[in-house]
């Protein structure tokens, strides 16, 4: 195994924050160590944000040999466009840490978010989720069907915290 994908939702439980931290930390840690050096995220809010920050942090912190690839759904002007000024700079913060960035469209369209979803998980060997199944219908929910149809391994935190 080479490379991991995220996907999950935006809004996380303020009860989950804590326990979801530790269980990404010592998941993406686990996965190091299997042989992931290739981590691919959709930059958007919430999920996609931690996820980014932990593989930052893990590089950084642990010296771990990683690496961070942005694969974002449209322009980082149309992305971020309603995105508070604190979240717009964390993006920008990311963006400018990430080892490379892939737009899978020019500007936003209504397949855009579907598109990018297919991206990460074609470029991915195993898919780590923070998924709520009662919430199947969402672009996460899209995600882990992606994955499961393509037969590679999907670890839902949300099973773990």
């Amino acid at each position: 195994m080479n490379s991991v994908c995220f996907t999950g939702h935006r809004h996380i439980k303020s009860s989950d924050m804590l326990q979801l931290k530790s269980v990404l930390d010592s998941t993406v840690t686990s996965l190091v160590k299997r042989g992931a050096t290739e981590f691919y995220c959709g930059g958007a809010l919430g999920w996609d944000t931690m996820c980014a920050n932990m593989v930052l942090y893990l590089r950084k912190r642990k010296g771990f040999d990683i690496h961070l690839h942005l694969v974002l759904p449209c322009s980082n002007e149309e992305q971020t466009a309603k995105w508070s000024d604190s979240d717009k700079k964390m993006f920008y913060d990311i963006l400018k840490n990430a080892d490379s960035v892939e737009y899978t469209a020019k500007s936003y369209t209504p397949t855009c978010m579907k598109q990018r979803n297919a991206r990460l998980v074609e470029l991915a060997d195993c898919c780590v989720c923070y998924y709520d199944e009662n919430n199947s219908r969402s672009g996460t929910g899209q995600t882990v069907r992606i994955a499961q149809s393509k037969g590679i391994e999907v670890i839902n935190l949300t099973e773990l915290i």
